[in-house]
């Protein structure tokens, strides 16, 4: 039976949302990607990426080789004079491998299996010709997968999330702080790089689950505990802020009730995105 399911066969329209149900994961579902205008990809706890055509909904490509969930996905082009752009999807899992995928035919292009940790964030720097690779420590990589620098430890718990900004510099979550680093190309005659931290910013009460880059000029953090904080990209203040404590007012010497249910004013944001508009 074909994977795509229109709305209408099996179950009720919903004319406000579904338009096609496509099935093929055998568990959670917890990464979308857009890897042009007509193909995304998606991930999750299969470990398994599945390639779709966004208009048909037909899959194209069931890319396997994590032996665990995906824990990280992105996407980027390559192109150069002599040849038409093509274009690529680096995945993350938590058997600590990363992986680079040809959309055009599937398959497995390279394989890297040197992490010490489960790599929980990745992001491509299509400008500096690089991407980065967050977990423990931030990684930076070229496009053959040779690995340029990296920091210190940074952290048991890893970055959850990365995001570009201008003047090769890039944001990172750990935990409630956010970290700014600064790219900067090696003093010597090589392709490397180096990695500088100028900057952490400490206005989170809890964990940073949530960082996107909205322009080149603003950026947006949401935290588990409901806090959204709306940043300059370039120089990094605080512009606006809504915060959404849980129970802020709970008296803390009585212990509190189990609830089957979050009341209204528990909101946790775990996922933030742009329309570039």
């Amino acid at each position: 039976k074909s994977s795509v399911q229109t709305i209408g066969e099996e179950q009720i329209q919903n004319p406000y949302t579904e338009l096609l149900v496509l099935k093929g994961h055998q568990d959670i579902v917890r990464f979308l990607v857009q890897i042009d205008d007509y193909r995304f990809a998606s991930a999750g706890d299969d470990g398994v990426v599945f390639l779709w055509n966004a208009q048909t909904g037909e899959k194209l490509f069931e890319l396997r080789g994590h032996a665990h969930k995906i824990t990280a996905i992105a996407s980027f082009s390559s192109s150069d004079d002599s040849e038409e752009k093509k274009y690529f999807i680096l995945t993350a899992s938590a058997d600590r491998t990363v992986i680079v995928w040809d959309c055009t035919n599937g398959r497995l292009v390279q394989k890297v299996s040197c992490f010490h940790s489960t790599v929980k964030c990745l992001t491509v720097l299509q400008s500096l010709d690089v991407w980065l690779s967050g977990g423990s420590d931030l990684c930076v990589w070229n496009r053959k997968l040779d690995l340029l620098c990296k920091t210190s430890h940074l952290t048991d718990a890893g970055i959850s999330a990365l995001v570009e900004f201008p003047k090769s510099c890039v944001a990172a979550a750990v935990g409630k702080e956010l970290l700014i680093f600064r790219l900067v190309p090696s003093d010597d005659e090589s392709e490397g790089w180096n990695v500088f931290e100028v900057k952490r910013l400490v206005d989170h009460q809890d964990n940073i689950l949530s960082l996107v880059s909205v322009n080149d000029l603003t950026f947006v953090t949401g935290s588990h505990v409901g806090e959204l904080i709306v940043w300059d990209a370039l120089d990094w203040t605080k512009q606006a802020s809504e915060c959404n404590f849980w129970d802020s007012c709970a008296n803390l010497d009585v212990q509190p009730e189990i609830k089957l249910s979050q009341s209204p004013n528990e909101t946790s944001i775990q996922h933030l995105t742009c329309d570039e508009e």
